[in-house]
């Protein structure tokens, strides 16, 4: 990110290598939350894969700290295969004890602004079908259904250019 954004007590930066397990146990706490039968089991090491996203030199993970603790994640590239002016959100996670207060939408707007700093025409994600909280967040956001082939999953886009 090009610079840091700072409220009061909230600030939302670019993630360091670091705070690679911290932001590992805030997306596990996060994803707990909207499968039906509870996680399915994995080795899956989580805490690696975020770490190769916050090291990946064309990916952008950003991290909302309050208080000196992360309290949201988001995790965003051009999608392998896709258009230069497109961007994917592959991760965005919001601490369930903090949500409702505003985190996601302070968030999100951090990414929109680096989008469009970044000459992003359109953004893309993938949202769990069984997460309905997530579908209705990102609908308020402006984000549209752009139904995919999959069961485990629902497309969303947002146009980023011209607003």
């Amino acid at each position: 990110m090009t610079s840091d954004r700072a409220t009061d007590t909230l600030m939302i930066r670019t993630a360091l290598p670091a705070e690679a397990e911290a932001i590992a146990d805030l997306h596990f706490r996060a994803r707990s939350t909207y499968y039906p039968d509870g996680l399915p089991p994995s080795d899956f090491d989580w805490r690696a894969a975020w770490l190769g996203s916050v090291e990946r030199p064309d990916a952008h993970v950003l991290c909302a700290v309050e208080d000196g603790r992360i309290v949201a994640v988001a995790s965003f590239r051009t999608p392998d295969g896709g258009p230069a002016e497109t961007v994917k959100l592959f991760q965005f996670h919001v601490d369930p004890d903090r949500w409702r207060s505003g985190l996601g939408t302070a968030l999100h707007t951090a990414c929109v602004e680096q989008w469009r700093a970044d000459a992003r025409r359109t953004a893309v994600l993938d949202v769990h079908v069984d997460n309905e909280r997530a579908q209705a967040f990102y609908v308020r956001q402006g984000w549209v259904a752009d139904p995919a082939d999959g069961d485990h999953h629902l497309g969303m886009r947002l146009a980023l250019a011209g607003e």
